[in-house]
């Protein structure tokens, strides 16, 4: 003969079965962890420094200035259209601001590979020149005759003929103003000062 379990201890086991386990104090500390890294995700960041410590400088950023000054026309010689660029050039904030210049000169390759690369140190020279005749200390300027090694057109045609246009446009000076240097003293230890005394 069998036995059967009364209804009510059926329906106790069955309601114990359905109730979600009692977490343990660890368990509550992962809840909680999770949270306050969602909350943590959903938040902006934030400067750790105080913003009355860091001032919000109003000058604007001094960008790079380049241009190209070609000497198609005459090749050891700027022209007027020569002379306008390089008068744009001086009006840009970061020549204004003082930076660093330097002159990359250029060459076709009609001739030998040394004549080249003095021809491009002499268009590049042409520049410094009248840059510092203009009022730019020399001492910015820095000269780099690369002869007839970077072409950006064609000095011959397909069918190996000469490219007049093509070599014009290789006679060139690169000039490059990058924005000037900004000098961060290093910090100083506060007891510095009183270690040195003796």
């Amino acid at each position: 003969m069998r036995r059967f379990a009364p209804a009510p201890i059926i329906l106790c086991a069955t309601l114990a079965a359905c109730q979600p386990p009692q977490q343990t104090p660890a368990a509550n500390a992962m809840n909680e962890a999770d949270n306050s890294v969602a909350a943590n995700e959903a938040e902006p960041q934030r400067s750790i420094l105080r913003p009355e410590v860091v001032p919000e400088s109003d000058t604007p950023k001094i960008e790079p200035a380049e241009a190209v000054i070609g000497f198609g026309a005459s090749p050891m010689a700027l022209d007027e259209t020569a002379k306008a660029t390089v008068e744009t050039l001086l009006a840009s904030p970061a020549m204004q601001a003082g930076g660093p210049i330097v002159l990359r000169g250029h060459s076709d390759s009609h001739g030998a590979d040394g004549d080249n690369k003095v021809a491009s140190r002499i268009r590049a020279e042409k520049v410094r020149d009248y840059l510092v005749a203009k009022g730019v200390d020399k001492g910015r300027i820095t000269l780099v005759a690369l002869g007839e090694a970077r072409p950006i057109a064609p000095n011959a045609k397909e069918d190996g003929s000469d490219d007049p246009d093509g070599r014009a446009k290789n006679r060139r000076v690169e000039l490059t103003v990058a924005p000037p240097a900004i000098i961060v003293p290093p910090p100083v230890a506060p007891n510095a000062a009183k270690a040195a005394k003796p």
